[in-house]
């Protein structure tokens, strides 16, 4: 809607010419009503960034009060920090999307967010938590049950794998190794018809330590992995999680498991079909889909079949979107509106559809379900299937602080194992040390 401006005469006098084009020129320009403008800051790139840039224009054109901008940030770090450096100076974001490990640094910021609950609430948002997946809305949920932030990209760790090279090794394309000791043996085969990668992972404290704990019942940080309290510390050095990356570390040595560097720096190994398998985010799926040139699959997350309890349910990875405090009402009432556009089913299927990303809620789960997408794209449920476990103390998550630097603690030590330099035992123990002092001054550091 335009605005008239019937007055221009009172204003320019005489409606000579140039007073006529004036008015014609402001009839046709001036909107009705200024646009509240919400910036989200991500760290989406490449096809997800894509994605992204996609849910902000069809919210922007389904209605005219509100306009999202999203702003790429760099990777999670680096968008974090940027926001916090932001708020101090008082021009954050409205919305920030924060990896799942930045949460418990996040949940103890008081003063510098707006749960998601009340924004909802304030702006006469229908809003059930009950509505998302549990496992999901769980994780970002404080003590008190108020939901803290907006599930947006939760993913798990799945096994992908090269259906291609798989058949050229004399393996069964249609049958992924669901064990450990089943890959070593799939990793020997590829090595022996020449692959050079015959497995790679990425995001390594997640998958091989994170999510390797929760698949077989035992923890990975005491106190519930941190959700009974701030005076938790590191449990990942047990004879278990030694043998495993033991295990990973003599297959490094015969060229079975190749290290591609930390983050999901092996995920465009993958992708190019340099390595033929690989542990890594749900979310790889929608950039192999594209951009593979290769047949793929997907299969669960290797388990080791003589542990009691295993396979149980991975956990939660990805990210959640934080509203920042200290904005307008009629910028919080334009996030709310927003989520609440993120959150029907057809929007949120899609989106789990387009990327490997979990659906968010569980309508959107039953329609993903209802459309024939699962059957007709074998192997895009195992995440969703993995995540629906009945869920343990020992399962449900990690929620620690300082957790961000813990991760960089076990890449930094896990180097060390895969290059020869340290024993797994040497390694784990030096990392659950170091890591144990960072709690410990987190704790420290937000004791009420």
């Amino acid at each position: 809607m335009k605005l008239r401006i019937p007055f221009v005469g009172l204003v320019f006098g005489t409606l000579g010419r140039p007073a006529l084009a004036l008015a014609a020129a402001l009839a046709t320009t001036l909107p009705a009503h200024a646009q509240t403008e919400v910036v989200w800051w991500h760290s989406m790139g490449g096809a997800l960034g894509e994605w992204v840039n996609d849910l902000a224009k069809d919210f922007n054109a389904s209605q005219k009060d509100y306009k999202v901008t999203p702003v790429f940030k760099g990777s999670y770090d680096e968008s974090m920090t940027a926001a916090i450096a932001a708020f101090r100076a008082g021009n954050a974001p409205h919305i920030l999307q924060v990896f799942e490990v930045g949460t418990a640094t996040m949940m103890a910021s008081k003063g510098a967010i707006v749960p998601v609950g009340k924004v909802m609430a304030d702006a006469g948002q229908k809003f059930d938590p009950k509505a998302y997946v549990e496992a999901v809305s769980g994780y970002y949920t404080a003590p008190n049950g108020q939901m803290l932030s907006f599930p947006f990209n939760s993913s798990t760790p799945v096994f992908h794998f090269n259906k291609d090279a798989f058949k050229a090794a004399g393996l069964d394309p249609e049958k992924p190794p669901t064990t450990w000791p089943e890959v070593a043996l799939a990793a020997a085969k590829l090595k022996a018809g020449g692959h050079k990668c015959p497995f790679t992972t990425s995001w390594q404290s997640w998958t091989q330590l994170e999510s390797f704990s929760a698949w077989h019942n035992v923890e990975f940080a005491t106190k519930r992995n941190g959700f009974n309290g701030l005076d938790t510390r590191l449990a990942f050095n047990t004879p278990l999680h030694v043998r495993h990356i033991e295990n990973l570390a003599n297959m490094a040595k015969q060229g079975l498991f190749v290290y591609k560097g930390r983050g999901n720096a092996a995920d465009a190994t993958f992708v190019s079909g340099e390595c033929a398998m690989v542990t890594g985010s749900s979310a790889l799926y929608g950039s192999v889909k594209r951009n593979a040139k290769f047949a793929s699959g997907i299969g669960t997350l290797p388990y080791y079949p003589d542990v009691s309890g295993a396979p149980q349910n991975t956990v939660i990875g990805g990210a959640s979107l934080w509203v920042m405090a200290g904005k307008k009402p009629a910028e919080y009432k334009g996030a709310a509106a927003f989520f609440a556009h993120l959150s029907k089913p057809e929007i949120a299927a899609a989106s789990h559809q387009r990327t490997g990303y979990l659906p968010v809620t569980l309508a959107s789960f039953q329609l993903t379900d209802k459309s024939g997408f699962y059957k007709s794209n074998p192997g895009t449920d195992v995440s969703v299937n993995q995540m629906i476990r009945k869920v343990t103390d020992k399962s449900r998550g990690i929620r620690l602080g300082n957790f961000v630097q813990i991760r960089t603690v076990l890449d930094e030590e896990m180097e060390q194992i895969w290059s020869g330099k340290k024993t797994a035992k040497e390694g784990l123990d030096a990392a659950k040390k170091r890591g144990d002092e960072l709690l410990e001054r987190f704790e420290k550091a937000n004791k009420s």
